[in-house]
């Protein structure tokens, strides 16, 4: 799925993101399902930044919502660094488009100048709410003359230019909410804009969507309240509207709307801990959405696009369920390979001292064995290091041991077979798996001890715990890692038995 010049389709779908904060879990499941359904349509999908809130707008949030998305797979065809027969596409960029339209509409009548202050239309709110009325423009100035409004302009009053809001019913069919009608009577004559000249959003968002031929606008529930205005405008500009889908409301558990107090919500939040981009892409995709096969639930980016049917999205509220989150995360770890999660995971080993800044190769692929061992019980990379106490967690002057290995090895049985594992190594200390081996035989052989007893009293004895990975591999990684550079001591076998055995003495 990569980046393609040509459609096949004359579905147009647009991400038009404000750069004034982290990209969110609503924001990107937003530009998820528009990014699903442009493939699903064999269509294009456009990126378009909405910078006209200049206060709020940073260059660093929109380098880093590009990375994000781009971190997620969610590869635009058009808009931002790539350019497309329709740009610029940076709102800040387009101010002339907004003014030439909006002189358009001044001269057919179809908006007006507002001279109103600040201060007359907040004494006006007041009164409204006073009157249990719901605050909206009062239509002051909708019917000056030419001569009232030539002498304010010479005295140099500014103005606001306000779209003029026919009477009756505006509506449209939203995809998943279906007819939506208001009486205009409710909808104050909108600002077009500003007094200083610079476009407000529904006005830029109309002229943009329309100039783009963008066929569908997918966005949050939220801008509901914003559509009956640009249906309004789409008809004061003689065009039609392109078909709305808006998509529910996503909550947190405790079924109020998300925010930071549910945990991380932003995209780079989710990096940061360590979720892996298919597993979160993954997982928002189901936030509102289900598949055609019930009860699957695990599915790659193209298998979700392959199917991406509008009528599958859900009109009630998704519920963020983090648990859920990490156990999809957890499955993508599982079964991905040790090599690229080394790769993902060294930072987290570096920051936590357990490799040195620069590791050399030998490190690195002893690395990759520790991930190995571990990797299926964390649920984000940024648990590996505290998983990794199997092997780097023994401290020589305060041992530590879990009630399971203490109880095992205060058993005659436990402790026979214990020394004599110990007295093995002790005249072979270089272990390998092989030697291990025959070692577990030897030991079988002089106490009589099989099965749970005997295994189970060896990983006491050489680990401190009373469960855990596979000692063949743990065997190697302690004589490797004994012996390799690093910050914090991996003990070997041998010292590790005399710590553990001492410590219960």
């Amino acid at each position: 799925m990569n980046n393609r010049s040509k459609s096949s389709s004359t579905v147009r779908v647009r991400f038009a993101p404000s750069p004034t904060g982290f990209l969110h879990v609503g924001n990107v499941r937003t530009a998820l399902f528009n990014w699903l359904f442009a493939r699903y349509h064999r269509g294009t999908f456009l990126l378009r930044i909405e910078d006209t809130d200049a206060e709020r707008s940073e260059l660093q949030y929109e380098k880093q919502l590009l990375a994000d998305l781009r971190w997620l797979g969610l590869e635009w065809d058009e808009g931002i660094e790539l350019g497309g027969d329709y740009g610029p596409y940076r709102q800040s960029d387009r101010y002339d488009v907004y003014q030439e339209y909006a002189r358009k509409l001044l001269e057919e009548d179809k908006a007006f100048p507002c001279f109103c202050t600040e201060e007359e239309l907040e004494e006006v709110r007041q009164q409204q709410l006073s009157r249990n009325e719901t605050p909206r423009y009062s239509g002051k100035c909708r019917h000056l003359s030419s001569k009232e409004l030539d002498e304010r302009r010479k005295s140099g009053a500014s103005s606001t230019l306000r779209l003029r809001v026919r009477p009756g019913t505006v509506g449209f069919t939203d995809l998943v909410f279906d007819r939506i009608n208001v009486e205009t009577l409710q909808i104050s004559d909108p600002i077009l804009l500003r007094s200083d000249g610079s476009p407000t959003y529904n006005f830029c968002c109309v002229v943009d969507d329309l100039l783009m031929k963008i066929s569908h606008v997918i966005r949050g529930e939220g801008h509901l309240s914003n559509t009956h205005r640009q249906i309004l405008i789409y008809e004061a500009l003689g065009a039609p509207p392109p078909q709305f889908v808006h998509l529910s409301t996503i909550l947190g558990p405790d079924g109020q709307k998300l925010s930071k107090r549910h945990g991380a919500t932003s995209v780079s939040e989710f990096q940061v801990q360590g979720y892996l981009p298919e597993a979160l892409a993954n997982y928002l995709a189901l936030l509102g959405w289900s598949p055609s096969e019930d009860g699957k639930e695990r599915m790659s980016l193209e298998e979700i696009a392959g199917q991406f049917d509008l009528s599958r999205i859900q009109k009630s509220p998704a519920t963020f369920d983090s648990k859920k989150l990490d156990w999809m995360n957890r499955s993508y770890i599982s079964q991905t390979a040790d090599a690229v999660l080394a790769d993902l995971s060294v930072s987290y080993f570096i920051n936590a001292g357990l490799i040195p800044a620069s590791p050399d190769a030998r490190t690195l692929a002893w690395l990759q064995r520790v991930i190995e061992i571990i990797k299926t019980r964390v649920d984000h990379l940024d648990q590996m290091p505290a998983e990794a106490a199997i092997v780097y967690g023994l401290d020589p002057d305060a041992p530590r041991l879990d009630d399971e290995a203490v109880e095992i090895l205060a058993t005659l049985e436990g402790k026979t077979v214990a020394a004599e594992f110990i007295r093995l190594v002790d005249a072979d200390p270089d272990l390998t798996p092989e030697s291990y081996r025959e070692m577990v035989s030897r030991v079988k052989e002089a106490t009589g001890q099989k099965g749970r007893t005997l295994f189970h009293s060896i990983r006491a004895a050489l680990t401190g715990c009373g469960s855990g990975p596979d000692l063949g591999k743990l065997i190697v990684l302690y004589e490797e890692g004994s012996r390799l550079p690093l910050p914090r001591k991996v003990m070997s076998c041998r010292e590790r038995l005399h710590t553990i055995v001492n410590a219960l003495e």
